[in-house]
């Protein structure tokens, strides 16, 4: 029988043990239409135990890996600041000890201090960025640093050349040009691959990338977005990628009373963590 435990599923073992750490950063001080996300780090961990640890996708049973979870951060509200603080020091901490990291969001704003960090250590950092949304404005409501902004503030530490988006299906016209500049959309999966070669790879699922009849539990949910089996197997063709990190944001469980949103974001989490440990 599975037993609840504070820790996703599978994710148990120790920290000196672990080749990839998970950690929670539960922020969503920015969210704009439906706030909740701080909510999800541990919805998601809860609904992992409806969830077989064996991945017969991938073929891959994430007990067998050297996998830890350490919980959630003390993040402060209405901090922003702060909050990048404590998501960099857990950053560089993990990485000085050699680890890969996932973060469990958490709005899509804790991706840029984990990238800060990153793009700090890497020269050569390429990010694969899977959302319904560009996030690629400049500003939003007169605020640099915000949800809808971040990769756009991700492109000025690592070059917009570096990113590569899938799943893309609102914006304004202007953000539609930048991701078109480098013709980095939605590109096939060998050309990817030539792209990116042996460079760390960083990976950022917004949860909204899912169309909203398979996760309506999210802060600005989309329609037209991919079926699971679609994300599923688009996070396949990443085989062999040289992945540092990854995150998995925007989950907004209580917008889902069915707790069905939470069990995919669990399911994309699991899938995740075979993506970059394989």
């Amino acid at each position: 029988m599975k037993t609840i435990s504070n820790c996703f599923i599978g994710c148990d073992k120790s920290i000196e043990k672990s080749d990839l750490l998970i950690f929670g950063a539960p922020y969503d001080g920015t969210s704009s239409f439906r706030p909740g996300s701080r909510f999800a780090p541990d919805k998601i961990r809860e609904a992992s135990y409806g969830l077989e640890t064996y991945s017969p996708d991938y073929n891959m049973d994430i007990e067998d890996l050297n996998v830890g979870d350490i919980g959630n951060l003390e993040l402060p509200f209405g901090e922003k600041n702060k909050v990048f603080e404590e998501i960099k020091n857990c950053t560089t901490n993990l990485l000085k000890m050699n680890k890969k990291i996932l973060c469990l969001g958490g709005e899509h704003l804790i991706t840029f201090p984990i990238i800060e960090v990153l793009s700090s250590i890497y020269d050569n950092l390429k990010v694969i960025h899977m959302d319904a949304h560009a996030d690629m404005r400049d500003t939003y409501i007169s605020e640099k640093f915000s949800h809808a902004t971040v990769l756009n503030n991700v492109a000025e530490l690592i070059d917009q050349k570096n990113i590569y988006h899938y799943g893309i299906r609102s914006g304004t016209k202007e953000e539609f040009k930048k991701i078109a500049q480098y013709g980095n959309f939605n590109i096939k999966s060998d050309e990817l691959t030539e792209k990116i070669g042996d460079d760390p790879v960083y990976l950022t699922i917004d949860l909204d990338i899912l169309d909203t009849s398979v996760l309506p539990g999210t802060g600005t949910p989309e329609p037209g977005g991919f079926t699971f089996k679609e994300l599923s197997e688009l996070l396949r063709t990443f085989k062999g990628f040289n992945f540092v990190g990854a995150d998995v944001v925007e989950l907004t469980p209580d917008y889902d009373f069915t707790g069905a949103s939470s069990i995919v974001a669990a399911k994309v989490v699991r899938d995740t963590i075979c993506t970059i440990m394989r």
